[in-house]
């Protein structure tokens, strides 16, 4: 019985990690990265989910907390969609988003970089972490009522594991999609612009209507 529990679990994982609010962050995280980048985005990404569902459902065992709280977890989850997606935007049109192509050992690489100037940074991993952590507080709800249902009991690392792998799967397969995005089309200025910028539109219109339902 509690390997099929955790198998529920982890295909609940999988089909939570279809929500477009979920996709929808990672697209923006990814775009433009490199394919190392890319997989360790999402890969951090989906822990940072299961581990701040994890933290909260134990806190939800603990204390009654009434559904209006628990509704502010959907905000945080849309307000953070909509300002990622106001972000991107306001890059594209203040023309921050850069492509340098340069030649390395014979083979064409193209750098890709936010602000005037070029820097290697790893606050995007760093960042992915902590989005995935924010929003996974907004999942609490459906995540307590599906494991109850399957074992009644209360919520344990490893269930908790289950459930972080089925997204991670999900998340580092859209990942590849995202990689080959960042390969056939990052390929010129102004497709960079176009693809950032469909980004963003999707951002803000997810995150919008996620606020409004």
């Amino acid at each position: 019985m509690e390997n099929l529990g955790l198998s529920l679990i982890f295909w609940y994982g999988i089909l939570h990690a279809f929500g477009t609010d979920h996709l929808t962050a990672i697209a923006d995280f990814s775009i433009g990265k490199n394919k190392k980048k890319t997989m360790l985005i999402t890969t951090l990404f989906a822990i940072g989910h299961g581990l701040s569902l994890f933290v909260f459902a134990k806190i939800l065992e603990s204390y009654n907390i009434s559904e209006n709280i628990l509704g502010y977890g959907d905000v945080i989850s849309s307000t953070v969609i909509l300002s990622m997606g106001m972000y991107l935007l306001f890059m594209v049109f203040s023309d921050r988003i850069q492509l340098k192509k340069h030649i390395h050992h014979g083979e064409e690489h193209i750098h890709i970089w936010f602000g005037k100037e070029h820097a290697h940074s790893n606050t995007d991993t760093t960042s992915a972490f902590t989005i995935g952590a924010l929003m996974g507080i907004g999942g609490v709800r459906g995540m307590l009522i599906t494991l109850g249902a399957v074992q009644g009991q209360s919520v344990d690392f490893l269930m908790v594991l289950a459930f972080t792998l089925g997204v991670m799967s999900i998340f580092v397969g859209f990942g590849v999609v995202i990689l080959y995005i960042n390969k056939n089309l990052l390929n010129s200025k102004q497709n960079l612009r176009r693809v950032f910028a469909t980004a963003g539109v999707i951002s803000v219109v997810v995150g919008s209507n996620m606020l409004l339902n």
